[in-house]
Parts: C-alpha cells; sequence; structure tokens
C-alpha cells in the first residue's frame, strides 16, 4: 500500500496512491488517523477503496505524506561518516563511539516539505542535499522496546532529503551542540509512505532492508548505495530511540546519509575539493529508492535573514 497527501482544487486530501490514480481514505479519515490505527486499520480502509472514486495522479500535486510528530535523523552509514567528517570537521575518521551506539539528532518538522517542492535556504557557499530513507511509526509506539517489538511499530518507509547548509553547520557544531541551523530549513519527505508488508521481500537474512538507493543532479548521477549497508537496522534504531524515551505514531526516524556519494560533502572529503561543486539557485536534486519511489527537490533563492549580535564580552563577577 502506498499512503499520500495531495493538493486538489486548492484542498488537502489523504489517502491511497493505487496504480496511477489516487483515492481519499473512506469515513474522511487522515493519515495520522491510518498510522494511529497501525497496518491493520489501513489494510481494512484499502479492501474498501473499489467502490470509492480516484482522481488521476497527474491531476493532483503531491505533498509530503505526513506532518510527522517529530523527526530523529541518525547517522547509520559508516562509510558516510568516514568522508563526511573532513569536509564538515577536517579530519575524515569514524570514532570509536560511533560503533557503540545509533546516533541521532532532533531535526524540525515544521519546515517538512513534499515532492517538487523548491527549497529556500539559507544564505550559504556549501549547500548540500543527504539522500536517506525515513521509517514511520504506527500504532501505540511504545517505550523501551526491543528490536522484535520495534519491527512492529513500523508502518512503513518514505524517502527522505536532510538539505545541509555545511558551513553553517560547521561553524554551529565547533560549539559542541548541534547541528542546528545548517539543518533546519529543510527535510523534504516523499513521494508517499509505503508500508512495510510491502518491503519485507527486501529484507535481508539479518533484517536489513537491501534495496538500492541513488541521487542525480541535474540529471547527472552523483551517488548510489544500497541501504543494507547500515550499521544497524531500522528495529534497532526504533529500540534505540524508544529507550527511557518513547515514539508515537508519526514519529519519523530517518537512517542518515547513504555512503558513496550519498551527498556532495562526503565527496568533498574523500577527493580535498569541493567536486561536484555545492548546489545553487535552479539545481534539481532527483532521489530513487528501489521499492518505495522518487523524490524530487529544486534549489530556490536564497533567503537572507538579520545575523544575531555577536555576543557581548561579560565580567565573571560573582557578586
Amino acid at each position: 500500500m502506498r499512503i499520500a497527501r495531495w493538493e486538489r482544487s486548492g484542498s488537502v486530501e489523504e489517502g491511497f496512491v493505487t496504480g496511477d490514480a489516487v483515492v481519499a481514505f473512506p469515513d474522511a479519515l487522515g493519515v495520522r488517523d491510518v498510522l494511529s490505527g497501525g497496518l491493520p486499520l489501513a489494510r481494512s480502509l484499502h479492501d474498501r477503496i473499489g467502490a470509492l472514486p480516484s482522481t488521476p495522479l497527474a491531476a493532483v500535486r503531491l505533498l509530503a505524506p505526513l506532518e510527522p510528530a517529530s523527526i530523529r535523523d541518525f547517522v547509520a552509514f559508516e562509510e558516510h561518516v568516514e568522508g563526511v567528517s573532513a569536509s564538515v570537521d577536517g579530519k575524515s575518521e569514524v570514532v570509536p563511539e560511533w560503533y557503540d551506539a545509533p546516533t541521532f539528532y532532533f531535526t524540525n518538522p515544521h519546515t517538512v516539505l513534499g515532492p517538487g517542492a523548491v527549497l529556500a535556504p539559507p544564505v550559504t557557499e556549501r549547500l548540500d542535499f543527504e539522500l536517506e530513507i525515513a521509517a514511520v511509526v504506527g500504532g501505540e509506539g511504545g517505550a523501551n522496546l526491543d528490536a522484535a517489538a520495534a519491527r512492529d511499530v513500523i508502518f512503513g518507509y518514505t524517502v527522505m532529503n536532510d538539505w545541509s547548509a555545511r558551513d553553517l553547520q560547521s561553524r554551529e557544531m565547533r560549539v559542541r551542540l548541534g547541528p542546528a541551523k545548517g539543518k533546519d530549513f529543510g527535510t523534504a519527505l516523499g513521494p508517499w509512505i509505503v508500508t512495510a508488508d510491502e518491503l519485507e521481500r527486501h529484507l535481508d537474512a539479518d533484517g536489513f532492508l537491501a534495496v538500492r538507493a541513488e541521487v542525480r543532479v541535474n540529471g547527472e548521477l552523483v551517488g548510489e548505495d544500497l541501504v543494507s549497508n547500515m550499521g544497524w537496522p531500522f528495529p534497532e534504531l526504533v529500540a534505540y530511540a524508544s529507550s527511557n524515551s518513547r515514539v508515537v505514531a508519526g514519529d519519523v526516524l530517518g537512517s542518515g546519509t547513504v555512503g558513496n556519494g550519498g551527498c556532495l560533502a562526503e565527496l568533498w572529503g574523500r577527493r580535498g575539493r569541493q567536486d561536484p561543486r555545492p548546489l545553487r539557485e535552479g539545481d534539481e536534486v532527483r532521489m530513487l529508492v528501489e521499492g518505495i519511489g522518487e523524490l524530487v527537490g529544486t534549489v530556490g533563492a536564497a533567503v537572507e535573514v538579520q545575523a544575531p549580535p555577536r555576543a557581548r564580552p561579560r565580567p565573571r563577577n560573582r557578586r
């Protein structure tokens, strides 16, 4: 099953993509309702769409397939860490701590973009894309899940582009916090959510999702990888996110950027120069993940904002 949101005649509708058409959910339900009900509800609704009116997919504008409750973005590809560290931090390495646990950061659920959207980036000299796959949580979610229970709360998967301003990211992470403004201006999701049962045939013997992912800039292939090159399978990411915490329906968990050119910064770090060049206005980034679909985004004009004042020198008086 493919779950989507779209705009038609000025109204937002939510439902299934079936073939080359879209069909709104019965009973005026939305994506968040269906995620909360889990795969059993989705299947029961899908069984009813044969009697419902459909609209050609070409006649609607797809939106991000959900409004996330939260977005956690992991860094689960060793090859990406190895390459991008030289570009962002000046030293190519995979720190020993990376192997201990699947580290993530929270990013902004309020700046999510859908398929075909035009990105409005900040002023940056090193704009980058990041090709990722994201798991979407459904059902009751849970706290302190083990991997088996975590697998049961993965409703489906979507393609994710974690747009990044590498110069801003590098500056702010020198303060040992972040990333923040190097990231939170836009995260693209789409083109739809493919339910987990559709991808079970792609799971390898160790539970990794063995599908191909590739990214093209202005039609030229820049990166390609297998998602099964992750350091941890998705259920382990969900389980770790739930530890001493909770995951809920609508949470999005990004895999982190795939290796072998899943972002420009990895290639810059490996080559010691900005080759390919950073993204600029008008560039088209096209991501394709086997079994899920294609997510396309275009770089728009940068938005210049007033810079904050520099920190004011303060005395260290205690009284």
